[in-house]
C-alpha cells in the first residue's frame, strides 16, 4: 500500500463529505462537517491522544500475540498432520463464531482492563495469520517433496527447510490481510466494556449526540489502520526477494 494512495484516497472522501454538507445541510448531530471534525482535535488533542494511545498499544500487543501464535500453530499442526486433522475443523469452528459473541465473553473472563482487548484482537489475528501459513504449508509443489524424498531428509528437516521457506510468502499475505483488523478487534473489545481507548470514546460520545467526537475518534481508527498495513507491509517487503510491496 502507497501512502500518497491513501492520502489521496482521504482528500476525496473529504470532499465528498463536505459536498454532502453544502447539498442536504444534515443536522449536526447526524453528520457534522469535516471543519466540525477538526476542530475536536483542535479542543482535546491530549484527551484524543491519551485514548489513542491505549488503543494503539492494544492493537501493536493483540496484533503481536496474534501473528506469533497463529504462525505457531499452522507450524505444530503441519508437523503433527494426525493432530492436524483433528484440530483444524475446531479452529474454522471457532473463526465462524462472530466476534461479537466472544467479546463479552472475554470481558466476564478478562475484565474490563486491557486484557480483554488484547485477546479480543489476538484472536481477529490468529485466525487469517493461521490459516494462510498453514495453507502455504500445505501447498508445497509435490515435485519438490518427491525430490527430497530421496534425499536422507528427516520429516522435521524437510519442514523447517524446505516446507516452511516456501510458505513465507502465504505467512505475509496472511499478516497483510490480519494488519487492518488488529484495531478492529481492540475496538470491539472496548465496545462491549472499557475504562479508556477510542472505542469507550465512541460510545461515550454516541450516548451524548456528541457526533462530532464520534467521527474524531474513527478518523483516528482509521489512520491507526493505515499505519498498521504500512508498517507491515514495510517489514514483511524484504523477507522474500520476490515479494513486492502494493
Amino acid at each position: 500500500m502507497r501512502p500518497l494512495n491513501a492520502l489521496y484516497g482521504a482528500v476525496l472522501l473529504l470532499a465528498i463529505w463536505q459536498a454532502v454538507i453544502w447539498l442536504f445541510a444534515p443536522a449536526h448531530f447526524i453528520l457534522p462537517s469535516p471543519l466540525s471534525v477538526a476542530s475536536v482535535f483542535v479542543r482535546q488533542p491530549l484527551f484524543l491522544l491519551e485514548q489513542s494511545l491505549t488503543t494503539a498499544l492494544e492493537i501493536v500487543l493483540g496484533f503481536l500475540c496474534g501473528a506469533i501464535s497463529g504462525a505457531a500453530a499452522a507450524f505444530v499442526l503441519a508437523a503433527f498432520p494426525a493432530a492436524g486433522a483433528l484440530v483444524w475443523p475446531l479452529v474454522l469452528i471457532l473463526q465462524a463464531f462472530p466476534v461479537f459473541v466472544l467479546a463479552p465473553i472475554l470481558v466476564i473472563w478478562l475484565g474490563f482492563g486491557m486484557a480483554s482487548k488484547v485477546a479480543m484482537a489476538t484472536i481477529i489475528i490468529f485466525f487469517p495469520v493461521a490459516s494462510a501459513f498453514a495453507d502455504g504449508l500445505r501447498r508445497t509443489e509435490r515435485d519438490i517433496l518427491d525430490a527430497v524424498s530421496l534425499t536422507n531428509a528427516s520429516h522435521w528437516q524437510t519442514l523447517v527447510r524446505i516446507r516452511m521457506p516456501l510458505a513465507v510468502p502465504a505467512l505475509v499475505s496472511g499478516l497483510r490481510i490480519a494488519a487492518p483488523l488488529a484495531p478492529l478487534g481492540a475496538v470491539i473489545g472496548e465496545w462491549v466494556g472499557a475504562s479508556a481507548g477510542l472505542g469507550f470514546v465512541m460510545v461515550q460520545a454516541n450516548a451524548r449526540m456528541q457526533t462530532d467526537m464520534v467521527f474524531a475518534a474513527m478518523a483516528v481508527l482509521a489512520a491507526m489502520t493505515l499505519i498498521c498495513r504500512v508498517v507491515v507491509d514495510r517489514l514483511t517487503s524484504g523477507w522474500t526477494p520476490w515479494a513486492t510491496t502494493r
